[in-house]
C-alpha cells in the first residue's frame, strides 16, 4: 500500500456554515434517505439480490459502471443481473461470465470494451476464489494496516491495488490521485448501517464517521452554491474538505450529507 497523508490541509478551502445550511442539510437528508431514492439510483441494483457474498459482488460492478448517464448504464449493470439469473456471486467465482461476454474489443459500455470487462471479472473471480467474499478480503487487509491509514483509506488502497495490479486501468479509481468517486460509494453502500438505502454489511469492522463523501461535479456543484467549498475544480482536497464540513453537521455519519446535497440539487 503506497505511503501517503491521509489528511490534507483543508483549512483554507473549508467555509463557515450558518445554522441556516446546517438546518437545510438536515432536512434534506432526512427527507431523501428514504426507500424511494433507489427509485432510479445505481444502488437500486444490490438490493434485487440476497445475501452477503451477491450484495457485494452486485454492489462493486454497478459501481465500476456508474458513470455517465444512468439511462446508458442501467442496461449494462441489468444484463449481469440477468445473466447470473440474480445469482451474480456464482455467476462470477464459477466463470459463466464468459458465456455472455464475448473478449473482445467490442464497445461494452462507453470507454469499458467487452475484454475490459472480462478482465475486472476475472480479477473479482480470483478474490472471491481465494478469500471466499470481497468482505473477507477487505476486513483481513484492514487487520495489516498501517497505524496511519483509517480503515476507509486502507480499504480504497486495497480495492485500487488489487485491481491495478491485475492490469485494470480506472475501472476502481485510486484515492488522493483522483476523486474516487466510484469507490466511495461503494463503500457508503456497504458500511453505512440504519438505512433503507445502504446495507452496512461492513459496519462492524469499517467505522461510518470514517467515510468520504462520493464526489463528482454535480456534488461540487451543489457544494459551492451551500458555501461548503470554494474550489472551482474537483480534487482530492475536495473530497476532504467537503467531508469535513459535513461531518460538522454528521459528526457520527459524515456520508449521509450525500443524501442531503442530492435533495439540495433536485429540491
Amino acid at each position: 500500500m503506497p505511503t501517503v497523508p491521509i489528511v490534507l490541509p483543508v483549512e483554507t478551502v473549508i467555509a463557515k456554515m450558518d445554522e441556516r445550511t446546517r438546518e437545510l442539510l438536515i432536512g434534506y437528508a432526512d427527507q431523501y434517505e428514504t426507500q424511494d431514492f433507489l427509485n432510479g439510483d445505481p444502488s437500486w441494483f444490490m438490493h434485487q439480490v440476497v445475501g452477503v457474498p451477491d450484495q457485494e459482488v452486485m454492489a462493486l460492478l454497478a459501481s465500476c459502471l456508474s458513470y455517465g448517464s444512468r439511462s446508458q448504464f442501467f442496461p449494462k449493470i441489468q444484463f449481469m443481473l440477468d445473466e447470473s439469473h440474480g445469482k451474480v456471486y456464482d455467476w462470477v467465482r464459477q466463470g459463466a461470465y464468459k458465456e455472455a461476454i464475448p473478449d473482445t474489443d467490442a464497445c461494452y459500455y462507453r470507454l469499458y470494451t467487452c475484454h475490459q470487462v472480462r478482465c475486472l471479472l476475472a480479477a473479482l473471480q480470483a478474490m472471491l476464489t481465494e478469500y471466499g467474499t470481497i468482505g473477507t478480503y477487505v476486513r483481513q487487509v484492514i487487520a495489516r494496516r498501517e497505524l496511519s491509514v483509517t480503515d476507509v483509506m486502507a480499504t480504497l488502497w486495497a480495492l485500487s491495488d488489487y485491481f491495478q495490479s491485475r492490469g485494470i486501468k480506472g475501472m476502481v479509481p485510486r484515492p488522493v490521485y483522483s476523486l474516487c468517486k466510484r469507490p466511495c460509494m461503494f463503500l457508503r453502500w456497504m458500511v453505512r448501517d440504519g438505512s433503507p438505502v445502504d446495507l452496512g454489511l461492513w459496519s462492524d469492522f469499517i467505522d461510518k464517521r470514517n467515510l468520504l463523501i462520493p464526489m463528482d461535479t454535480h456534488v461540487q456543484q451543489m457544494a459551492q452554491q451551500l458555501q461548503l467549498i470554494h474550489q472551482r475544480t474537483a480534487t482530492w482536497a475536495s473530497v476532504i474538505a467537503l467531508t469535513e464540513e459535513l461531518r460538522q453537521v454528521f459528526p457520527d455519519d459524515p456520508a449521509k450529507g450525500d443524501f442531503a446535497l442530492f435533495g439540495a440539487g433536485v429540491g
